[in-house]
């Protein structure tokens, strides 16, 4: 994973994926409490998520931004798109995500549309398969994006220049 560091000028949004409110049951009565996942970026390639838990909605989704902005990875976007398909498993869920022409729009559902949309992918057909769950969802299509290699990435690691590549 490319971990990312921030300048404070970067404008990251930041989009709520899911919010739970947890029981816990004492001798003195019920006890609520809030989990909400967050999902930060800039719309650029620089995305991250975090997990809040608080006494209240606000804090818990506060304490999730916070969380998110302390692990962002960067994600090769060309043209609005993924270099190539990519399929990841992470916990019971698993992704694959398939680059698209431009104009096709983001076929995904749910968590994964969140994750996307704030990585700034505007075309890309997504399919979630197993799990459902929107930690496990989340954390997939990140897990997914942050192995995508550009060509430039792979021409590097290779040693060779992209002029070469390009001349036939």
């Amino acid at each position: 994973m490319n971990k990312v560091k921030i300048n404070s000028d970067v404008e990251l949004k930041d989009k709520l994926v899911a919010i739970n409110r947890v029981t816990k049951v004492t001798k003195g009565g019920r006890t609520f409490t809030f989990a909400a996942i967050v999902v930060v970026g800039d719309g650029k390639g620089v995305i991250g998520w975090g997990l809040g838990k608080a006494g209240e909605v606000t804090a818990a989704i506060q304490k999730g931004m916070e969380a998110a902005k302390k692990n962002l990875v960067k994600v090769p976007v060309i043209k609005g798109t993924i270099p190539h398909e990519i399929e990841v498993a992470y916990g019971g869920a698993k992704v694959f995500l398939k680059p698209a022409a431009p104009g096709t729009g983001m076929v995904a559902g749910g968590a994964m549309r969140a994750v996307l949309e704030s990585a700034g992918v505007n075309d890309v057909l997504a399919k979630s398969k197993g799990s459902s769950n929107p930690h496990n969802l989340v954390k997939a299509t990140i897990k997914a994006l942050s192995e995508i290699r550009d060509a430039y990435t792979v021409a590097g690691e290779r040693g060779i220049s992209m002029n070469k590549v390009f001349r036939g």
